[in-house]
């Protein structure tokens, strides 16, 4: 069986269940742990939600929005993702998640959707974590699609919960869009390797009803192979 790392956050248990659920084993990380010594230990990655990256860190000034993440996460995870993707672990990047893996791999964001979007959707509904906000529309061909086929309306579209007020702006090396909402938001990324996916939204909240159980899976069964 996988064993799947999980990036530290404050609301671990969906992601622990998501990761059992496809038939894994969860390791919960700590901002201690040494990322060349997780890579080496593993067999995938999850990089989960939180706050805001330090702007900084992709040559920006930090927006009167921005909220900073725990200390020393922005640099553990950016490490993190440097050292999977060299070692061609894969990895499967949420919300936050997927920002991090943008910036780490030389990317930049949008840091408030709500002022920089011109005519933005609701992309920051808090509560039920499980509440649908817009539906996202796939790239035919790309991964996401190929694992979601089954869940995409007339095999192109589905309906995504989201907590965020950040996105992709520009991708990072060897990174490319394969969803967006339908105000222009980037809403997932694909890199190269056995399996690097990148989705805006929370799927692990979905764990008791299985939405977005593929994605879970198709990246289990590559942490497998």
């Amino acid at each position: 069986m996988p064993t799947i790392a999980i990036t530290p956050c404050r609301q671990m248990s969906d992601y622990v269940e998501s990761v059992k659920r496809a038939g894994a084993t969860p390791l919960e990380l700590a901002l201690t742990d040494v990322p060349g010594d997780v890579v080496g230990r593993v067999d995938g990655i999850v990089f989960t939600g939180g706050g805001d990256l330090d702007a900084a860190l992709y040559g920006a000034a930090a927006h009167a929005a921005n909220t900073p993440a725990e200390p020393g996460r922005d640099e553990f995870e950016i490490a993190l993702v440097r050292a999977a993707v060299a070692a061609g672990t894969p990895i499967f990047a949420i919300c936050r998640g997927m920002q991090v893996l943008n910036v780490a791999l030389g990317g930049d964001l949008v840091q408030d959707i709500p002022t920089e979007v011109n005519g933005a959707a609701h992309h920051d509904v808090r509560e039920p974590r499980y509440a649908i906000a817009h539906e996202v529309w796939a790239t035919q061909g790309s991964t996401f699609a190929t694992l979601m086929k089954d869940e995409l309306v007339d095999g192109e579209s589905v309906q995504v919960n989201s907590r965020h007020h950040q996105a992709v702006r520009h991708p990072g090396k060897d990174l490319v869009v394969v969803a967006t909402a339908p105000d222009g938001v980037i809403e997932a990324i694909e890199g190269p390797g056995k399996f690097c996916l990148g989705v805006q939204w929370h799927p692990e909240n979905f764990w008791r009803t299985g939405e977005f159980r593929p994605l879970f899976e198709g990246f289990v069964e590559a942490c497998r192979r």
